[in-house]
């Protein structure tokens, strides 16, 4: 029996357990401690036994049942240890066999009286000393084995490793707490390297002690890392270890080369492919696939998984999410001891082929069908992975990641050339798909170099990974690297395929979209047109991809305003999604959501919402109710509440599109940040700021730390933010946000994007607010100017400009400056969006208030009505806007003395600024001011103390 280890952990549960399980009274009690060599099953029967001598006063018999005849030893150990004459025949004479001399040993024990423990140490086969056990109730058997399950009659206590803080407690007291602690995370690190298995950290630890202080920790494992299982420290020689008073009395080679030894050839080759997958769990259907790519025996595997899951050299994991039923893990040094057997295996192949004169190619062919097997399994499972993974499908093959990563880091040799790229670029969707950006870089950057140094420079596989890599950028707003790499893949697939090939259509429709995301649409709207010529002789007109070519067409052309030009595409588009796929395909759905979103910008909202409404029942209809699609569904029909003032009716869309979206995407998502950004801004509309601000600082921080501070969507975070601040008259706060929004957003898209125009515009009202005209002109005539040379003179966005340069004119009295540019943005708008359009309201709106500011009353009453009705008949009853209308006649009555007219409008404002937006909104409180003074003021009425609500964007 071995002294035990002076530095042993843990282990309390399964000690606690043992002797529960031991001390039971009645027929004998045997139990076993299973688990795989190196997990400390010798050391924690010597604890055991130590401990609870007091318990055996029949004594402690220890035999090592591994190599050794146990009959003999057990004679021998009576004969030694009880000075027992063991008989060697009968009193008739007989001979007795040895297992009627081990059952008189058994009736003769010394001491006569009191429990005795027998402990059998590393069983190999229960069948071969079975007949050996003693049968008297006071014995207790403890046994320890490599093996699971040795029988159904035998209580069992599996073994696993330490755990994360045993084992570095364990490291602790064999280097030293001063040693550990200066190199804490490297400690940590070594443990995991070790696997936190006894045997590792017992010799590493026993290996340092013995160093000089400079030997560190990092040292340490940089130097397992390099020469792994040989490294000297964790394959002592069995004479060095034999000669101290440690249990373990093998190296980490040799103790898991019993293991080995004992396996059939079928099962070493399985163990072989094991090492193959990275430390991590593995299903079975994974081994099943790759066994089955090398025509191996199916039941064999089956045997031969068995096997090794008898002797702990693979453990059992349950799959919590149930997408597989037998799912695995490898510990990390039995993997590190596997590839060197399957290392070895390779070489001997090798050297087979060498022998036999094979020329480099065929035996570099016939290397390792093994690694090529295994390769074309999780290349597989990469093909299957879309652009835009659901959770469903991220949580399916989410296991398999780790093994793709193997075969993509390690074993692009076994890839076939064709399905080179499949590797990285299934990583780096699964990675993408899932806004994890950071993670998904590093593959497809590394798919670039990889491709082009095995395909080399001219080759179409080269131009794909361009492509991949350049829509990654886009995702991350980096489309100053995005686009040399479009124009790279472009250049290389003309180059190859000719300037008329279809395939090119793909580079010049990812390269316009790059250029619409960063507004410059007159160099986006040719490649545009080239994408859809070139389809179109090829694929004809009744093609999905001509589909999808219109629709692209027309988004460029919604994006710029034109939406005459638009909306026959979209239409178009839609046609051929309903006749190709037919009435039930997920493209359709998409087809009537951009539809609706044309609409949506043309303030066509009864036209609008029955689309949004049918590509969402046909998104529920088809993709169930958890699917990323439907929460862009929900966003979109909130957004045209929204715009219509029914904030009760966004509010639970834009939550369930939230909440939808965290179970797809988890928390950390850009468009999460989206979907807390659009809450905060319908909060705004409701003057709800405390729940409003919030939001906008949470989509903000999670932009920053997955998109980084420079990307567009922290402008937009920036701006909208500042929005907030300005509503609540926080302009300190405001204006720098402001600023900031606008410098990220010319570094970022270039001075000649329409978004930069928005942030002047922006910026310009703040001031604007302040009284500081003479700072916010220059910037509302910037973006004026900028939007003439962006957008043309034909664009809503212009008339926009007009009216807020106008709103500047007014406040400052140079009403001749405003009355010209307020009527060019109403002619604007009646040209571009029609006289049913809701900023045509806000048009007449305006221009009434200047005339009212001029005294023009009969000039502003027939305006101000026009607004109301307008407002009336496409917003509703219940809009605010509505209430905004009230409030200016109910003005404009005032001003006139017509206080009975005015009254009843003041009245109707307020409750349905109370309704809509409550009760301590802003626009609710200068209402309810309003009509107070009216009241309190009949007699004496001074028209400066009233509040006009006018418009500005």
């Amino acid at each position: 029996m071995f002294q035990g280890s002076a530095n042993f952990v843990g282990r309390q549960h399964e000690l606690s357990l043992l002797q529960e399980l031991l001390q039971q009274p009645g027929a004998v009690a045997i139990s076993a401690v299973s688990g795989m060599g190196g997990v400390g099953k010798t050391e924690l029967a010597t604890q055991y036994a130590r401990q609870h001598q007091a318990d055996y006063p029949g004594g402690i018999c220890w035999l090592n049942a591994r190599e050794s005849n146990l009959a003999a030893e057990i004679i021998q150990f009576a004969q030694a240890y009880m000075n027992l004459e063991v008989p060697q025949q009968d009193f008739r004479g007989k001979l007795l066999s040895l297992n009627e001399q081990v059952h008189w040993c058994w009736q003769n024990w010394q001491p006569p009286e009191g429990l005795a423990l027998v402990v059998l140490d590393d069983i190999t086969d229960l069948g071969s000393c079975r007949e050996f056990l003693p049968t008297a109730h006071r014995f207790r058997v403890l046994m320890t084995t490599r093996l699971r399950n040795l029988d159904s009659n035998i209580e069992e206590i599996s073994l696993d490793v330490l755990s994360e803080e045993e084992a570095l407690q364990l490291l602790t007291k064999l280097v030293g707490e001063r040693r550990v602690q200066k190199e804490e995370e490297t400690a940590k690190l070594l443990c995991e390297w070790l696997g936190y298995l006894p045997l590792g950290l017992e010799l590493v630890g026993r290996y340092l002690a013995k160093k000089p202080p400079h030997w560190t920790l990092a040292k340490m494992l940089e130097r397992l890392k390099q020469q792994r299982l040989q490294d000297e420290a964790i394959n002592r020689h069995q004479k060095q270890l034999q000669q101290t008073l440690s249990t373990a009395q093998l190296g980490v080679l040799a103790a898991f080369e019993l293991s080995w030894d004992e396996l059939d050839p079928t099962t070493q080759c399985v163990g072989e492919l094991l090492s193959l997958f990275a430390p991590d769990i593995f299903a079975c259907v994974w081994v099943e696939s790759a066994t089955g790519r090398l025509n191996w025996d199916a039941s064999e595997v089956e045997t031969a998984l068995e096997q090794l899951y008898s002797r702990h050299l693979i453990q059992w994991v349950e799959d919590k999410s149930g997408d597989f039923d037998d799912s695995y893990k490898i510990h990390p040094l039995i993997r590190e001891f596997l590839k060197v057997k399957q290392a070895a295996s390779e070489q001997t192949v090798i050297a087979s082929e060498a022998k036999q004169s094979q020329p480099p190619f065929f035996r570099s062919a016939c290397v390792s069908p093994m690694k090529r097997a295994f390769a074309e399994t999780f290349i597989a499972i990469a093909k299957k992975i879309p652009q835009s993974p659901t959770q469903e499908r991220i949580k399916s093959v989410k296991d398999a990641i780790p093994h793709l990563a193997e075969v993509a880091q390690n074993l692009t040799d076994a890839v076939s050339d064709e399905n080179l790229i499949s590797a990285f670029l299934g990583l780096g969707l699964f990675y993408q798909g899932q806004g994890l950006y950071a993670l998904a870089k590093p593959w497809l950057e590394q798919c670039v170099s990889v491709v082009q140094s095995r395909l080399g420079e001219e080759h179409p596989d080269v131009a794909t990974s361009f492509h991949n890599l350049a829509n990654l950028y886009c995702s991350q707003g980096r489309y100053t690297e995005a686009e040399p790499l479009l124009l790279k893949a472009l250049e290389l697939t003309q180059r190859l395929l000719g300037q008329e090939h279809p395939s090119l259509a793909p580079s010049y429709n990812n390269l316009a979209n790059l250029y619409c995301y960063q507004g410059r649409y007159t160099e986006a709207e040719p490649l545009q047109i080239k994408a859809l010529e070139l389809l179109q002789p090829y694929l004809g007109e009744e093609h999905p991809l001509i589909a999808a070519s219109y629709n692209n067409l027309a988004l460029l052309y919604s994006d710029q305003g034109r939406y005459a030009e638009a909306e026959p595409l979209f239409i178009k588009a839609l046609e051929l999604y309903q006749r190709l796929p037919g009435e039930e395909h997920p493209d359709l759905a998409t087809s009537y959501n951009n539809l609706a979103g044309l609409y949506n910008s043309q303030g066509r909202y009864t036209e609008a919402e029955p689309l949004y409404i049918k590509a969402l029942e046909l998104r529920q209809r088809l993709l169930g109710e958890e699917h990323p699609d439907l929460a862009t569904s929900y966003n979109n029909l909130a957004g045209l509440y929204n715009s219509q003032g029914r904030y009760t009716d966004a509010e639970p869309l834009y939550i369930k599109a939230l909440e939808l979206m965290r179970r797809f995407l988890g928390e950390a998502h850009p468009d999460i940040a989206q979907s807390y950004n659009n809450l905060a801004v319908l909060y705004c509309y409701q003057g709800r700021y405390t729940e409003a601000e919030p939001l906008h600082v949470k989509a903000l921080e999670l932009r920053q730390r997955l998109l980084g501070e420079e990307h567009p969507d922290i402008a937009q975070s920036y701006n909208n933010l500042a929005l907030l601040y300005r509503s609540q008259g926080r302009y300190t706060e405001a204006e720098p946000l402001h600023v900031k929004a606008l410098e990220l957003t010319r570094r970022l898209l270039g001075d000649e994007h329409p978004d930069v125009t928005t942030r002047y515009n922006n910026l310009a009202l703040i001031y604007s607010d302040q009284g500081r005209y003479t700072e916010a002109e220059p910037l509302f005539l910037k973006a004026l100017e900028l939007r003439r040379r962006l957008l043309g003179e034909e664009h809503p966005s212009l008339a926009n400009s007009y009216n807020n340069l106008a709103f500047l004119y007014r406040d400052q009295g140079r009403y001749s400056d405003a009355e010209p540019l307020y009527i060019k943005a109403l002619e604007l708008r009646q040209r571009l969006l029609g006289d049913e359009h809701p900023d045509m309201a806000q048009s007449y709106n305006n221009l009434a208030g200047l005339y009212e500011s001029q005294g023009r009353y009969s000039d502003a009453e027939p305006l101000y009505i026009k607004a109301l009705e307008l407002r009336q008949r496409l917003q509703g009853e219940e809009h605010p806007s509505v209430a905004t209308s009230y409030n200016n006649l109910a003005s404009l009555y005032k001003s006139q003395g017509r206080y009975t007219d005015a009254e009843p409008l003041y009245i109707k404002a307020l409750e349905i600024d109370e309704r809509s937006l409550g009760v301590n909104h802003p626009k609710t409180i200068t209402i309810r001011e309003n009509l107070q003074f009216l009241r309190d003021n009949r007699q004496s009425y001074n028209s400066e103390h009233f509040d006009k609500l006018s418009a500005s964007q």
